[in-house]
């Protein structure tokens, strides 16, 4: 049976530039994806179009504990590297705010493009290929799929995703994997995702978008803030605003790090305080009624909940609950909404600069199943691109 220099385990973004990168090495390579197509969850990255990168890449947007292997990887392949190779596969991309797309503003486009080159490398792709176990053989690894095939090689990389998106791949099952290898895998949990708060407002306001300030705050503490569009769901909050300031406050919420977790709501982000109070006051004192004070303010929606934010206060205290109203988060929404998983295998067990596994010889990782994380904006596509390449090289 045929032995290949290295199979990749995973057909999605870091796997197939990590195949581009090791045939370019004229490396026998084999990719084995689980699912019957490749690439899935590129088509729906960034909405449809693809946010494969940053204009401002650097280890400080990861998480602490990560910097120093996410230097190593960028030192070798960063945006400069990443727009060239995407380049040369005949990708055009822009910048919008400092987020890149292809021109196109189609994620097919780029999945095209890698698709394209796995082919004139004559990269072949076994798809529907689900690995139930990895096993150790002399010079190297036999891949078992439950489908009883198996493939052999001499080095082997797991570029398998997280868990968000199950249904476009990414199941989580290489952290079983990985974990049957030896190595620690942090828990997954689903970040830059939807929080559910039992609230009366947001039942009442479901559908209802609004441009505001938020903070998670944990046991009084504030971990994180961020501003943008809020939605109020029957289930609780959404919009950019949350998905961006959500993972502190998942964490605190999977990993039991606070038992008291709230979001602070700033209705009005375009008003101070004092300047929101005396717009109150000289609306009260012109007679306006509760239901129509905050009329100009907040959408006409807001009519229905104007008594539970008006009350009988006086202005001062009507300008500090729209600036402040609290929402208790009882948790988030699950991996088919959020848009990255945060865990995966420890840091420490991987080499600098390799991306090698510190305790298992010839084996490598790249991608999201790695404990990576970073926000939204082409940060995460990148350090898969990036990940995949150097991983490849197998050195």
């Amino acid at each position: 049976m045929k032995k290949y220099d290295i199979v990749i385990i995973g057909a999605g973004a870091s796997g197939l530039v990590a195949a581009i990168s090791a045939a370019r090495k004229n490396k026998t390579v084999l990719i084995c994806e689980r699912m019957p197509v490749a690439g899935k969850k590129i088509l729906a990255s960034g909405g449809g179009r693809c946010n494969l990168a940053n204009d401002n890449i650097g280890p400080s947007f990861y998480n602490p504990q990560a910097q120093g292997l996410v230097e190593s990887i960028f030192y070798q392949f960063g945006k400069e590297k990443i727009i060239e190779f995407f380049k040369d596969l005949g990708l055009t991309v822009y910048s919008q705010d400092g987020r890149i797309f292809p021109v196109t503003n189609q994620a097919s486009s780029v999945l095209s493009v890698l698709e394209i080159e796995i082919k004139n490398l004559a990269v072949p792709v076994e798809l529907n290929f689900e690995v139930s176990e990895i096993s150790k053989v002399d010079g190297g690894y036999a891949v078992l799929a439950k489908n009883g095939k198996k493939v052999f090689c001499g080095k082997l990389l797991i570029a398998g995703g997280g868990r968000t998106y199950p249904a476009l791949g990414s199941d989580g099952s290489c952290y079983d994997l990985a974990a049957g290898l030896g190595h620690k895998i942090i828990t997954p949990m689903p970040v830059s995702v939807a929080l559910t708060a039992k609230d009366p407002f947001c039942h009442l306001l479901q559908g209802q978008k609004i441009f505001a300030g938020v903070k998670g705050i944990v046991d009084g503490k504030v971990v994180s803030i961020a501003d943008g569009e809020l939605i109020f769901t029957k289930y609780g909050l959404s919009g950019t605003a949350i998905i961006d300031m959500s993972r502190p406050v998942s964490c605190a919420i999977h990993r039991g790090y606070g038992r008291d977790i709230e979001i602070s709501v700033d209705m009005a982000p375009f008003m101070d305080k004092d300047a929101l109070a005396a717009e109150f006051k000289r609306r009260l004192s012109k007679g306006f009624s509760r239901e129509d004070l905050f009329t100009g303010i907040l959408p006409n929606k807001f009519r229905i909940v104007s008594k539970e934010l008006a009350g009988g206060g006086d202005a001062d205290t009507i300008a500090a609950v729209l600036k402040d109203r609290r929402f208790k988060v009882s948790g988030t929404r699950g991996w088919n909404e959020a848009e990255f998983t945060d865990g995966g295998v420890e840091v420490s067990q991987i080499k600098i600069g390799t991306l090698e596994s510190a305790i298992v010889k010839n084996l490598y990782f790249c991608g999201e199943i790695i404990d990576i994380k970073a926000p939204r904006g082409g940060y995460n596509l990148a350090w898969a691109w990036a990940s995949g390449f150097v991983a490849g090289l197998t050195r």
